[in-house]
């Protein structure tokens, strides 16, 4: 009904600027106005719906995390047993057993193509495993999970990143800044994504996997299902072979990929059972990870790609509603008040200040990820900061700071000070986090990205 009450609407417009054309289609509309409001009414409802979604998987979402990598961790380590394992071996892969299988159809393939697939028996099951296809799967499941957490990207923008994405800032000290270029998609509007930790060795182990047996990056073309055109050849990053086929993975079979990856990890963890993720949930649960800790709605609303807060504010899930009203009159009433000299290019001494304003981020453990202009908010108490990013050269330092806190918990209990054994054991509590991430920065493998230099691109670029 909305959509006809809006056919007569343009009709009428028309034949304002156009009478001799317009002017005898002219009717009155037969839908009111008030016919058409249930439509905001099933709006609330389905928002309510959807927030009601994402209070549920928000909680599930750490161990489906730990599981999806957990996952992929245990197939790449059972294709590395199985592939030197004599045909009819047995091993122990975790907690499973399986059995190589090597039939004579795959000496064939063998023969024929260079290499067979490599296929085990589950022995727990009795089912037969294709184990280079799963493998490959598990893997892309796994970058596809957490590119979009990361990120927030739509599922369209996130099949477009190319190692073309891949941008960088160098820094006067020569310190590298990775960005990620986000090309224009439902909003038209390209943006930059400043790189974690955490994204950037996804997107590394990306590109290792696509350069496994080649220099470069391979190029493959991408299906457009809305504009129905075929790209031209680039390197984008979400691309499979299959078979002698190499192409970008499409829209549907991504949300098909994460659909079965919730239903085998739902199989072994009934804990996360009816946790069904799709591709637009981890750009809810980002937005709201966002605002939910005090990050301004309005940079979400730039991260996330919207041109209006409002959309934002239909993403973010537990917000108070008191909340976004208060922080609508503070920005409103701040841009009243802010002089136009603030809109003007910054000087030398601005951008000086703003590049000192990374120097001064480098504390004793690591790097803190303040945002620029924010002074430290926790009084220096960087163990319990979640903003600390731990450098894993630091790992000795967080032993013998442990070993000073239990030592601190030891006089502490015999003295009777229970105040100060609440907050030792929550200090050790965030110690236990920081190690744990630092260690596991530690284990990864450096990998080049291959930057891309289009033409007399400067060295410092943005």
């Amino acid at each position: 009904m909305t959509n006809i009450r809006a056919f007569y609407l343009d009709i009428q417009g028309w034949a304002a600027q156009e009478p001799e054309r317009w002017a005898r289609w002219v009717a009155p509309c037969p839908i009111g106005g008030r016919e058409t409001r249930s439509r905001a009414k099933a709006n609330r409802r389905a928002k309510e719906r959807m927030d009601a979604r994402i209070r549920r998987l928000q909680p599930a979402l750490p161990d489906f995390v730990a599981a999806v990598t957990a996952r992929r961790d245990h197939f790449r380590d059972l294709l590395k047993a199985a592939t030197d394992a004599a045909p009819d071996q047995e091993m122990t892969v975790g907690t499973k057993r399986y059995r190589r299988l090597f039939t004579a159809g795959d000496a064939r393939h063998a023969q024929i193509h260079g290499r067979a697939n490599i296929r085990v028996l589950d022995e727990s099951t009795g089912k037969k495993v294709n184990v280079t296809f799963t493998e490959d799967a598990t893997f892309w499941q796994w970058a596809a999970v957490e590119t979009l957490r990361h990120t927030g990207l739509r599922c369209e923008e996130l099949l477009e990143l190319s190692q073309l994405s891949i941008r960088q800032y160098i820094r006067p000290n020569a310190e590298v800044v990775a960005l990620l270029v986000v090309a224009p998609s439902k909003s038209d509007r390209e943006r930059v994504i400043p790189m974690t930790a955490d994204l950037f060795h996804v997107i590394a182990m990306i590109i290792r996997r696509l350069t496994r047996n080649r220099r470069d990056v391979p190029l493959a073309t991408r299906f457009d299902p809305y504009e129905r055109i075929t790209s031209e050849p680039q390197p984008f990053l979400f691309q499979r072979t299959i078979g002698q086929r190499t192409e970008v993975i499409n829209p549907g079979s991504l949300r098909d990929e994460l659909a079965r990856l919730s239903d085998a990890i739902a199989a072994a963890h009934p804990e996360l059972a009816g946790c069904r993720f799709t591709p637009h949930d981890f750009r809810r649960l980002f937005a709201t990870d966002l605002v939910n800790h005090g990050l301004p709605i309005h940079i979400g609303a730039a991260l996330l790609g919207h041109l209006d807060v409002q959309t934002t504010h239909g993403y973010v899930t537990v917000f108070q509603e008191n909340v976004i009203r208060h922080y609508q009159a503070h920005l409103a009433g701040r841009r009243a008040a802010r002089p136009v000299r603030e809109y003007r290019s910054p000087s030398p001494t601005e951008w000086a200040e703003f590049e000192e304003h990374f120097d001064k981020r480098k504390v004793e453990l690591g790097n803190c990820g303040r945002p620029y202009a924010t002074p430290c908010e926790h009084e220096h108490a960087c163990i319990r900061c979640p903003m600390l990013q731990v450098d894993p050269g630091m790992i000795d330092r967080l032993d013998e700071i442990n070993t000073d806190l239990l030592a601190r918990r030891e006089l502490a209990q015999t003295k009777g000070w229970l105040g100060e054994i609440e907050g030792i054991d929550l200090t050790l509590q965030f110690l236990i986090e920081k190690h744990a991430d630092a260690h596991r920065l530690a284990g990864r493998r450096i990998t080049s990205l291959n930057w891309p230099t289009i033409g007399n691109q400067r060295k410092a670029q943005t």
